[in-house]
């Protein structure tokens, strides 16, 4: 089980750096006004999703504790980024204010999970 685990955790991971990739390569094209959410950034947040709730299910069903606020927390910061990026997917430029929340939502989720203990 604990390989299942860390091969999930792995691809948590995999999808946080999509998802943080994604806006710090778009950065500089935010200060100019045409930054995108792009593909990436979509399917790493879709990544950190699934991969997530998986972790959430393994962990339980191997004895673990499970601390449901911090998980509760991490859910809603992702739901957040996930549904701004979906919806304005398709657009050729997103808001500043709007894609930087994006990137300030995605750089708490990763502390609240490196921190919280």
């Amino acid at each position: 089980m604990d390989v299942l685990i860390n091969v999930f955790v792995a691809l948590h991971i995999i999808g946080t750096a999509s998802l943080l990739g994604g806006f710090l390569t778009q950065m500089k094209s935010m200060s100019t006004g045409t930054a995108r959410f792009n593909k990436a950034m979509l399917h790493g947040a879709l990544t950190m999703l699934v991969t997530g709730v998986a972790l959430v299910g393994l962990n339980q069903a191997d004895d673990q504790t499970v601390n449901n606020i911090k998980i509760g927390i991490k859910l809603a910061l992702l739901v957040v980024i996930l549904a701004v990026v979906y919806v304005k997917r398709d657009d050729e430029t997103a808001p500043k204010p709007l894609f930087g929340v994006v990137g300030g939502l995605t750089v708490a989720n990763i502390f609240i999970a490196t921190l919280w203990t």
